[in-house]
């Protein structure tokens, strides 16, 4: 039997593919273009997406483990909980989900609404399963290194709470530990529902602040300005992607990301190493590094 990988050639999926082949797992992959699909060798490619009703059928084939991650789209309740019913018709109960932190709080935010209902659902049906619930991905830093190098600013507005941004190598390697372990479990274990945070809450201030030790030269915060962050991110997304991503702006100024007490000391013991910092990520980004 085999372990169904969604999302598998975003970020945090080909990490997660990584980390079960590198355990020895069987790993099958579902794409829309197989063609452009690099996996390692061994890993079974289907082609399909999680709106394809026949493909998806045929992907679940032979699988007892499903790791769910679907995108921020349009219609992405639609493709989760499509997923879990053909999961479900499939006799798949082991799976792991891909949610977000603060889904229970942040009822505004379209995706973060989305989530959680897709949680409820996973919670319904009695599935053995990990809620994975990771905070700001470290690794969207990658969308605005170059106006952070080149403008000497720092973009996101994160406000003065605090995020406790998280490494996609991270989620990818907790979400490994738990497909397996559900996976040589049994079937009737309780849904467990684990934050995946980074080593460090930082605040706007605090991320330029390290930039500007990195480079060598001060990097300053473009403060907390998420209308003009919607304005900005409507240049080149879909508005409604972009209202969208401001209503996410305006929980991290009023709210942050914040770790609940124990999350980094439970990371920690799961993956027997310390947590990816902030610091070291960015200093990856650097051409000389």
């Amino acid at each position: 039997m085999t372990i169904l990988v969604t999302g598998a050639t975003g970020r945090v999926g080909r990490h997660v593919v990584d980390q079960l082949v590198k355990r020895g797992a069987p790993v099958r992959v579902l794409t829309r273009d197989p063609s452009k699909a690099d996996f390692p060798a061994g890993v079974d490619v289907a082609q399909g997406d999680l709106l394809d009703i026949d493909a998806l059928r045929a992907a679940f084939a032979g699988v007892d483990t499903l790791f769910l991650l679907n995108a921020v789209t349009g219609d992405e309740f639609t493709q989760a909980i499509i997923t879990l019913n053909i999961a479900r018709e499939a006799g798949v109960r082991r799976l792991v989900y891909l949610s977000v932190i603060h889904a229970d709080r942040f009822v505004n935010v379209p995706h973060f609404a989305v989530k959680l209902g897709a949680e409820r659902m996973i919670e319904q049906m009695g599935s053995s399963a990990t809620i994975l619930r990771p905070t700001y991905f470290i690794d969207n830093e990658l969308m605005i290194k170059d106006v952070i190098i080149n403008h000497g600013v720092y973009p996101m507005p994160i406000g003065g709470q605090g995020v406790a941004m998280v490494d996609a190598r991270d989620i990818a390697e907790v979400a490994a530990i738990e497909l397996i372990r559900r996976r040589q479990g049994p079937a009737d274990v309780p849904v467990e529902t684990i934050n995946l945070v980074g080593p460090d809450t930082l605040t706007g201030a605090d991320v330029a602040a390290i930039w500007s030790d990195i480079l060598g030269r001060p990097i300053a915060y473009g403060g907390d300005d998420p209308s003009g962050f919607e304005r900005t991110m409507a240049g080149f997304m879909p508005k409604w992607m972009a209202y969208e991503m401001r209503l996410m702006a305006e929980r991290y100024v009023s709210d942050g990301m914040i770790p609940e007490a124990g999350d980094v000391e439970r990371l920690t013991r799961i993956l027997g190493r310390p947590l990816h910092s902030y610091r070291d990520f960015a200093r990856g980004l650097l051409p000389s590094a």
